[in-house]
C-alpha cells in the first residue's frame, strides 16, 4: 500500500508539472478543468492497473528481483496466524506498521476539519437573512462584504454596494451553473485522504482559478470589463476562510484575473498541447505493468495478493519470480517445487489462491521455454506452436471457478481416483461426523492400506480440514479370511497392468502401454464426436469431463459425462460408448476394474467449431504421446495396414484397378474365411450368456506373406483358441511394400457374433 501512495504522488507531481509548463497560461478553461479533474482520477487509478501485454514493451534485463531478507524475528503474515490457528496453535498478531497509524490519525483530523467547516457554513445560512431568486438562494451577510457560493446558495455581505451586487451575483450564478462546488468538495475529500500530500491542495487551488476565470469570462460579457475591473479593485476585501466555497473577493487572485481578462483567446492549435496526456499515460501504464517492488516483506506480499493485485498481475508477479530464479541458477526441481508440485501436493484437496496462481504462472512459463528452445534449436515449427499454447491453457476461467467445481461430486470422486505414488484418498463431507456410508470406506481404505504393499498413506478431508495415515496394522490376532472383492477397483493412474489395445499390448513398459491406450481413446473421440451438436451454443471454450470404467471383460461401462448442455453429455456418453473391447487390466495377476476419465474440451469460434480438444491433466503425457507417434512413423520394418503404401493382398483381389479396391477386397475374402470356419457352436458348448460377444484379433502379415504373431482376445479361452486355430488357416497373401520395400503389416480384426438363448 505504501508504495501505491507514493506511486500516486509521483503521478500528479507529473500531471502538475504539463500542466504549469504548457496548459496554465491557456485560456481554454474549460479543456484545464477537465484536465485537472481527469488527472486527479488517473493518479489514483493507474497504480492499481496492470496490463501484462505492456510487460513487452520493456525489457527483461531492466527488471532487479533482489531477495528478501529478515533480521531477527520474522513477523507472522496473516496465512502464517490462519494456518497456526487451524493446527491449535496461537501466534502473535503482527503489529501495524507507524506509519499506518499516523496516516488514520491524520484522516480523522482531516476529517474533524472538514465537518467544521460544513457545520460553521449551515450554522451561517441558519442565522443570517436570506430570500429566494427563483430556484437560487441568496443568504445576506450581516457586517460583511465577502461573496461566495455553494452549490445552489449565494452568500452576498451587507456591505456590498447595490451597483455592485448585480455583477457579482452574475459572476457567483456562472458557479452554480457549472457544478463547481462539485470540484471543490471532490478535491477536499481528497484532502481529507491525502492529508500529508502537498500536491493536493495545489491541485485545489489550481481548480478554484480555472473557476474564477470561467466565471469571469462569462460575466464580463453581461457587465463590461471596465465596471468588472471596478468591482474587484475597489472592494474591501473580506477573505473567506471556508476551502471548498466559491469566492468572488479573494486577494491573491485579483491580480490573477484580471490579467487573464485582459488576455486575447488561445489559438485553436494550441489545442494540440492536451495531446501530451496520452503519451504519458501510456509511460505510466507501461511502468505499473512491469515495476517489479524489490523491497516488500512477506507481510506486504500476502496483504497485495490479497487485496491489490488482480489475477492477472499475480500471474505476472509469480512468473517473473520464475525468470528470476532460473537466472539465479534454479534447477527444474526447484522450480517444480516453487510452483506448488511438491511431495505432499497431490494429497491436498483445495489449492489456496497463491497456489493455484504459482501453478498457472509455471504453465506459462514452461510454455514460453518450449518455445524459445525449440527456436533457438531452429526446429520451431506451427506443431510446437501448438502444443506450446495448450499447455498455456487453463481448466478454469479463475480461482472463483476452480473452487465451485471443488464443490461438485465430480471433483472429489475425481480427487478419489487419483491414487499416484501409492496415495489412497477419501472425501467426506465432515471430518468429525462421517456418515455410516463414509466411515465403511474409510475402514475398507485402512484394510487396503494394511494388505496392499503399493499404497504408503492415506488422506482423508472435507475440504477444509485435513489428516493423514502413514501405516496402519489391525488388532486383528486371529486368522482372518481374505474376502476378494468381485467388484474391486483400481485407478488407471496406478495399475500394474493396464487395459490396452491389441495395438498397444507388446510394448515393453506399462507406462507406454497406458499412453498408447490414452492415445487411442483421445483420437475415438476426436474422430467420432458430432461437432454439430454445438450450433445453438454460445462462442467460447467447452468442457466436458468423461469418466467410465473398464470392466473384467474389456467392456466399457458406468459412462457419465458432465458439461455445460445435455445435448454434449449425452453425446459424450454416446462417443465413450463405442469404444470397442479391451483388454482388460490387472493388479497383482487378477483382472480388475479400471476407472478412467478423460476431459473433452468443445471450442466455438461465432458459426465455426474447432476440432475437439482433448487433454490430460499432466503434460508430460502428451510429450510422450507425442515422442511415441515419431517413432512409429520412423519405424521402418511394421506399417499398419491402413496406411501401408501397397497392403497385403489375396491372389484373387491383385488385379483390381485401384489400390482402394484391392484393400477392400482383401478384407472382405478374409471375413468371409473366418465366418466359414470359424467353429459357431463352441460358444454354446461352453455356456456364454446371451448377447454380442465380442474377439479381438491382431496378426502380422510378414514380408512372405504369412500370418505370424497371432494373438487374440476374448471372453473365453476357447474361443481365443479358435480365432487363433482360424487365422493360422489363411493362406499366404502378396506381402505389403512401404517405399518400395517388403515390410511387416499389422492387421486387426473383431469377430462378432450375437447369442440368444440357445440360437446364436
Amino acid at each position: 500500500m505504501l508504495y501505491s501512495i507514493l506511486q500516486i504522488i509521483a503521478f500528479q507531481a507529473l500531471f502538475l508539472l504539463i500542466y504549469d509548463l504548457f496548459l496554465k497560461r491557456e485560456t481554454f478553461f474549460n479543456y484545464n478543468r477537465a484536465y485537472l479533474i481527469i488527472t486527479s482520477v488517473l493518479a489514483l487509478v493507474l497504480p492499481f492497473l496492470k496490463f501484462p501485454q505492456l510487460k513487452t514493451m520493456a525489457t527483461k534485463d531492466m527488471v532487479i528481483h533482489l531477495p528478501e531478507v529478515f533480521i531477527g524475528t520474522k513477523t507472522p503474515t496473516v496465512y502464517d496466524i490462519q494456518t497456526a490457528e487451524l493446527a491449535g496453535i496461537i501466534l502473535e498478531e503482527p503489529e501495524t506498521p507507524l506509519w499506518q497509524i499516523i496516516a488514520v490519525i491524520g484522516i480523522v483530523i482531516a476529517s474533524l476539519i472538514f465537518l467544521a467547516k460544513i457545520t460553521k457554513l449551515y450554522w451561517l445560512k441558519h442565522k443570517s437573512p436570506k430570500r429566494w431568486k427563483g430556484n437560487i438562494l441568496i443568504v445576506k451577510l450581516i457586517k460583511s462584504s465577502a461573496a461566495f457560493s455553494f452549490f445552489n446558495t449565494i452568500f452576498l455581505g451587507e456591505h456590498i454596494s447595490e451597483s455592485e451586487k448585480p455583477t457579482i451575483y452574475k459572476h457567483e450564478l456562472v458557479h452554480i451553473e457549472e457544478y463547481h462546488t462539485v470540484d471543490l468538495l471532490f478535491f477536499e475529500l481528497l484532502r481529507i485522504v491525502f492529508w500529508f500530500n502537498p500536491l493536493v491542495y495545489i491541485y485545489q487551488n489550481r481548480i478554484k482559478e480555472l473557476h474564477e476565470y470561467i466565471a469571469d469570462a462569462k460575466a464580463v460579457k453581461q457587465s463590461g470589463k471596465a465596471d468588472y475591473y471596478t468591482s474587484l479593485l475597489n472592494q474591501v476585501l473580506d477573505v473567506n476562510q471556508v476551502s471548498f466555497t466559491n469566492t468572488f473577493f479573494n486577494k491573491s487572485l485579483i491580480k490573477k484575473r484580471i490579467a487573464m481578462l485582459q488576455k486575447s483567446k488561445s489559438k485553436q492549435l494550441h489545442l494540440i498541447k492536451y495531446a501530451l496526456l496520452i503519451p504519458m499515460v501510456f509511460g505510466m501504464l507501461i511502468y505499473t505493468s512491469t515495476e517489479v517492488r524489490a523491497q516488500k516483506n512477506k507481510e506486504q506480499n500476502e496483504q497485495v495478493v490479497d487485496q491489490e493485485i488482480t489475477d492477472e498481475a499475480l500471474i505476472v508477479k509469480y512468473y517473473n519470480e520464475l525468470v528470476a530464479m532460473k537466472k539465479a541458477g534454479a534447477d527444474f526441481n526447484e522450480l517444480f517445487e516453487y510452483a506448488g508440485f511438491s511431495d505432499n501436493s497431490l494429497e491436498k484437496y483445495l489449492l489456496s489462491k497463491e497456489e493455484f496462481f504459482k501453478m498457472h504462472a509455471f504453465r506459462l512459463y514452461m510454455s514460453d521455454s518450449y518455445v524459445q528452445k525449440k527456436s533457438e534449436d531452429g526446429t520451431l515449427n506451427q506443431e510446437d506452436l501448438d502444443y506450446s499454447e495448450f499447455m498455456k491453457e487453463s481448466r478454469y476461467k479463475n480461482y472463483a471457478e476452480y473452487k465451485t467445481y471443488k464443490n461438485t461430486k465430480a471433483a472429489k470422486e475425481h480427487w478419489e481416483l487419483n491414487t499416484q505414488d501409492g496415495i489412497l484418498k477419501l472425501f467426506v463431507e465432515d471430518l468429525a461426523n462421517k456418515t455410516k456410508e463414509e466411515e465403511a470406506r474409510f475402514n475398507g481404505l485402512l484394510k487396503q492400506l494394511e494388505s496392499d504393499s503399493y499404497f504408503k498413506k492415506l488422506v482423508v478431508t472435507d475440504g477444509i480440514q485435513t489428516f493423514a495415515i502413514d501405516s496402519y496394522t489391525s488388532n486383528q490376532t486371529t486368522e482372518t479370511v481374505i474376502e476378494i472383492d468381485e467388484n474391486i477397483e483400481v485407478p488407471f493412474s496406478v495399475i500394474e497392468e493396464t487395459p490396452t489395445t491389441f495395438e498397444c499390448k507388446d510394448l515393453e513398459s506399462n507406462k507406454e502401454r497406458k499412453d498408447c491406450f490414452s492415445n487411442f481413446v483421445t483420437k475415438h473421440i476426436g474422430k467420432n464426436f458430432n461437432t454439430d451438436i454445438g450450433d445453438n451454443l454460445s462462442p467460447g471454450k467447452k468442457r466436458i469431463f468423461v469418466q467410465f470404467k473398464i470392466d473384467k471383460d474389456g467392456s466399457v461401462k458406468d459412462i457419465k459425462a458432465r458439461g455445460p448442455s445435455p445435448e454434449l453429455e449425452i453425446e459424450a456418453k454416446r462417443v465413450i460408448a463405442t469404444l470397442p473391447q479391451f483388454i482388460p487390466g490387472k493388479q497383482k495377476g487378477d483382472v480388475v476394474v479400471v476407472p478412467f476419465s478423460i476431459p473433452i474440451v468443445f471450442q466455438i469460434h461465432g458459426d465455426s467449431k474447432n476440432v475437439i480438444d482433448l487433454k490430460k491433466d499432466s503434460l508430460q503425457v502428451l510429450e510422450s504421446l507425442r515422442k511415441r507417434a515419431v517413432e512409429r512413423l520412423n519405424d521402418k520394418e511394421n506399417v499398419p495396414f491402413s496406411v501401408v503404401e501397397i497392403a497385403p493382398a489375396y491372389s484373387s483381389c491383385v488385379d483390381r484397378s485401384s489400390e482402394a479396391d484391392k484393400r477392400a477386397c482383401t478384407v472382405s475374402t478374409i471375413n468371409s474365411f473366418v465366418n466359414k470356419n470359424f467353429n459357431l457352436n463352441l460358444a454354446q458348448s461352453l455356456g456364454l450368456s446371451s448377447g454380442k460377444k465380442r474377439i479381438l484379433v491382431q496378426f502380422t502379415i510378414d514380408k512372405n506373406g504369412d500370418a505370424k504373431t497371432i494373438r487374440a482376445r476374448g471372453p473365453h479361452p476357447k474361443l481365443e483358441e479358435e480365432a487363433v486355430r482360424v487365422i493360422k488357416l489363411l493362406p499366404q497373401f502378396i506381402p505389403g511394400q512401404q517405399n518400395g520395400e517388403l515390410v511387416n503389416v499389422p492387421f486387426s480384426l473383431p469377430i462378432e457374433y450375437q447369442i440368444h438363448g440357445s440360437k446364436k
